[in-house]
């Protein structure tokens, strides 16, 4: 067991190392408060998505596990006004510049709420205080020594009925990614572990490899992205990563205890958009599990380079509009950041383009008014006239939100 030890934490040593001469993401400060916007940082968008309805309640306490440079927490805090946000990284210079990001966007200044930085391993997440009902962590565990006891130590911070958003590499889209990283490697040899030196390998082979090889022409695709040597290390020399296909990642989710809510990209999971055009490979579909469903998914297209999803420490009560006296009650709000609103096209939650009708306009123009009136669909459809699939559908296309009475 001791063996065990030392192992982790020369991982971690390492892991610290590559952070500290390349702190990631190096995405850069600004005195603007952070741009664009991002629904599954946001608790009232996340739960709406996760439950089919709005949280009773905003003041709730996050955590930013692994939050690196603090790009994702300057939204965390800028996008949940009443909550409190704690922030952990294993890299100091990061966890500080992470610091400095949300001082200079003004975020902290404006936040009534406690926040807190601190640099700390995730498997010691058990010293924070308290449970928290939103944990973020994006990137993180496919770094670490173990990422099974990674994400148990997380999830017995997890409050009953709360959110864990977990962002992990997937296997099969980062196959160009696994050659070049082993590649860098060999040419490195014993001064693997100089990361700077890395780089200047990775790049060299790049450099010269002849015009139409597969990995370069893969490559291609994060050229841009990895223009800055920070996330070119955190590519192609990083010391540590686990790279996980559907059956090896419900391996992991089963290990953490917690209850798997559903994937944050559907759209991905339509394996209407594979098979769909043959009845009979759709009608045998039906009868897989959920799991062999997004197996199948996957082996079909294998271009995804990250799984994205939620889960939940039950229980978490999931809201059914189906019953049409139920939806007449429910109390609607047009679901927040839609750019290019309002108008009969726009892009939605997910930056998507959606077309809507004259009335559905209306209606949603109605809801943008309700937060405070409190009217109830019934109540609103008097004066705006829609079929109730129509205000259905908005709700499904998480165009509106809804919540009871």
């Amino acid at each position: 067991m001791s063996d065990s030890r030392s192992d982790s934490q020369a991982v971690n040593n390492a892991v610290a190392k590559l952070y500290n001469t390349y702190p990631f993401p190096p995405d850069p400060l600004t005195d603007d408060t952070p741009p664009g916007y991002n629904w599954r940082w946001n608790w009232v968008t996340a739960y709406n998505f996760c439950t089919g309805q709005k949280p009773s309640r905003q003041d709730i306490r996050i955590l930013d596990a692994g939050c690196g440079t603090g790009s994702g927490t300057d939204y965390l805090i800028h996008l949940n006004p009443e909550a409190e946000v704690v922030a952990v990284d294993i890299s100091q210079k990061a966890i500080a510049v992470a610091e400095e990001r949300c001082q200079r966007s003004g975020v902290i200044a404006k936040h009534q709420k406690p926040i807190t930085f601190k640099q700390m391993r995730l498997e010691e997440a058990a010293d924070l205080p308290g449970e928290f009902d939103l944990i973020n962590c994006v990137g993180v565990l496919h770094h670490m020594p173990d990422p099974v006891k990674g994400i148990q130590a997380l999830a017995k911070k997890l409050a009953p009925g709360g959110l864990f958003h977990i962002f992990v590499y997937a296997e099969f889209g980062r196959a160009e990614i696994s050659l070049m990283q082993k590649a860098i490697a060999i040419v490195q040899g014993d001064k693997r572990g100089d990361y700077v030196d890395g780089v200047k390998v990775g790049r060299d082979i790049f450099a010269n490899l002849p015009e139409g090889n597969p990995v370069l022409k893969h490559s291609e695709r994060w050229k841009y992205e990895n223009h800055k040597d920070e996330a070119f290390a955190d590519m192609y020399v990083h010391p540590q990563e686990v790279d996980y296909n559907v059956e090896t990642l419900f391996e992991l989710i089963d290990a953490s205890g917690l209850e798997f809510v559903g994937f944050s990209n559907p759209q991905f999971w339509d394996l209407e958009r594979l098979i769909g055009k043959s009845d009979e490979l759709m009608a045998r579909a039906k009868s897989l599990s959920d799991r062999d469903f997004y197996r199948l998914v996957e082996l079909l297209d294998p271009t995804a380079n990250h799984h994205e999803f939620f889960l939940t420490k039950p229980p978490l009560p999931k809201a059914d509009w189906s019953a049409d006296e139920q939806l007449l009650a429910a109390i609607p709000e047009r679901y927040p950041y839609m750019q290019g609103y309002p108008s009969l096209s726009f892009f939605n939650y997910d930056y998507q383009m959606v077309n809507i009708s004259e009335a559905e306009l209306a209606f949603m123009q109605a809801c943008d008014r309700n937060q405070e009136a409190g009217l109830t669909v019934a109540e609103i459809l008097k004066d705006h006239p829609l079929k109730l699939a129509e205000v259905r559908s908005l709700q499904t296309r998480q165009l509106i939100m809804l919540s009871r009475t």
